[in-house]
């Protein structure tokens, strides 16, 4: 059988010991995931999940070559070569749904996160996710924007996961460079719309309890 191929160990370092725990009881059916690089965590969920029952899974990433250098791609290291990444990911979803035992409705998005998020809202998916991972941009505006728009996607009692809680660029002292300060601003903007869930230090859990 053919392995998967992942470069890091990044999702299982950061969040798979959490996740067994969280996925378990949430047990979603509806995901989006923001930010799917090689896929690991879409692996998971994949495989975690669809053993059992029959899921629908939306990826979004840009998988874009230009963003190599730029600076919210530092921490992947020099030089990435984006298409390999995106290629990665590709293959690993398929093997991934390949093991299962029941059906996959999977869905690439490939783009940059505003644009498609607004893609889905107005494609009717207001209210619909039970699940939403979002680990894509570090960038402190758009995660917030990430944020803001997928509130909208995330049904009553669906919970939001944020990756990179305390994540920095090479010590930079510049706020809105990372994701910190964009999550505790919607934490706390939306604080009267969901609750806290218990949460390893570098991920943020939040359950949706109202509109």
């Amino acid at each position: 059988m053919e392995n998967f191929k992942f470069t890091n160990t990044w999702f299982n370092d950061a969040a798979k010991q959490q996740w067994e725990k969280l996925i378990s009881q949430i047990k979603p059916k509806r995901i989006l995931e923001i930010g799917s690089y090689e896929g690991a965590s879409t692996c998971y969920l994949i495989q975690k999940l669809a053993q059992e029952n029959s899921i629908e899974i939306h990826c979004i990433d840009a998988w874009n070559i230009e963003m190599g250098d730029d600076t919210d791609y530092k921490h992947y290291g020099s030089n990435v070569d984006m298409s390999a990444v995106e290629s990665r990911f590709r293959q690993n979803t398929k093997l991934a749904i390949e093991k299962v035992s029941k059906k996959v409705d999977f869905f690439i998005h490939k783009g940059f996160s505003d644009d498609q998020l607004v893609k889905l809202l107005s494609s009717g998916k207001k209210n619909y996710f039970d699940f939403i991972y979002i680990d894509g941009s570090h960038l402190g505006p758009d995660v917030l924007c990430d944020a803001v728009l997928s509130f909208r996607l995330l049904k009553i009692g669906g919970v939001m996961v944020f990756d990179d809680y305390l994540f920095s660029q090479g010590g930079n002292k510049d706020l809105t460079l990372i994701p910190k300060l964009a999550i505790d601003s919607f934490v706390n903007l939306y604080s009267g719309k969901i609750s806290m869930l218990n949460a390893p230090a570098y991920q943020i859990y939040v359950k949706k309890i109202s509109n």
